[in-house]
């Protein structure tokens, strides 16, 4: 079916999913791209429908897709390049965007969770899909996160993870919650912190470790750095007063992984 007006009431409905109390609201939101719904049909989330533009049939890998996804029930809508330039802030755009479910996620930590990442009101869209695609690749268990954390379900998370979104075990609880929840299955919290005298590759990581990292401005809340077991930081040997909250979680995950393995 071929769409040609922005006032089309699916255009206008896929439009509003842009916005986060639209998403919470309808429980849906928009992937962008070949690679991530092609993710998503392997992980079996549920797809509403997809949209694709003008340009998206001029190659036959994605006619082919598009029959894919006719064979599998699911609705394709066309509309013009400038319409679909509507859905998404990417310049490159790859002419295909669907909606989909929210994740069904279970709120609680498994007993058979070893490694577990706390992120503490990470707010940047970028660090937070890049933390949860680096998380995958390092065979985190968890990912709890701390009220205030950005909207996972935010375009721009949702292309940093590159597919990640669907495998990572994601949590939802507040800051005391997730203490106690630690606590309760003995796990050790390691916090980033930068006034420790505690290197990061120093410490000797326990089986059952939670990994704190903290908002990107103001770091980890006071609260829990006094409910940690260990603090831990990574040196700096030139002018740069810190490292961005992507580049210190992968380091101090990968030194972690390394002990529990």
């Amino acid at each position: 079916m071929f769409i040609n007006s922005k006032e089309n009431e699916k255009i206008k409905y896929t439009k509003s999913l842009l916005k986060s109390k639209n998403r919470n609201k309808e429980k849906k939101f928009i992937i962008e791209g070949y690679r991530i719904l092609t993710l998503a049909i392997e992980c079996r989330v549920k797809i509403n429908y997809v949209f694709v533009n003008e340009d998206f049939e001029n190659k036959e890998e994605h006619r082919n897709f598009i029959a894919k996804l006719n064979n599998l029930n699911i609705k394709v809508y066309k509309t013009t390049n400038k319409i679909f330039e509507d859905f998404t802030d990417t310049k490159n755009t790859q002419g295909i965007i669907a909606v989909v479910d929210f994740i069904d996620k279970n709120n609680t930590i498994s007993t058979d969770d070893n490694f577990i990442l706390v992120l503490d009101r990470i707010q940047d869209p970028g660090n937070m899909g890049t933390i949860i695609r680096t998380a995958d690749a390092c065979g985190v268990d968890r990912i709890i996160l701390i009220k205030g954390c950005v909207d996972i379900y935010n375009p721009k998370v949702i292309r940093s993870t590159m597919g990640s979104i669907f495998d990572m075990n994601l949590v939802y609880l507040t800051e005391e919650e997730a203490i106690n929840t630690l606590r309760e299955n003995n796990f050790n919290i390691v916090s980033s912190y930068l006034n420790t005298n505690n290197f990061y590759n120093d410490i000797k990581y326990k089986h059952k470790t939670a990994l704190v990292i903290g908002n990107e401005a103001n770091g980890i809340s006071e609260n829990i750095i006094s409910n940690s077991d260990t603090l831990v930081k990574i040196p700096i040997y030139g002018k740069a007063e810190s490292l961005n909250a992507g580049i210190s979680s992968a380091i101090l995950m990968y030194e972690i992984k390394k002990h529990l393995i």
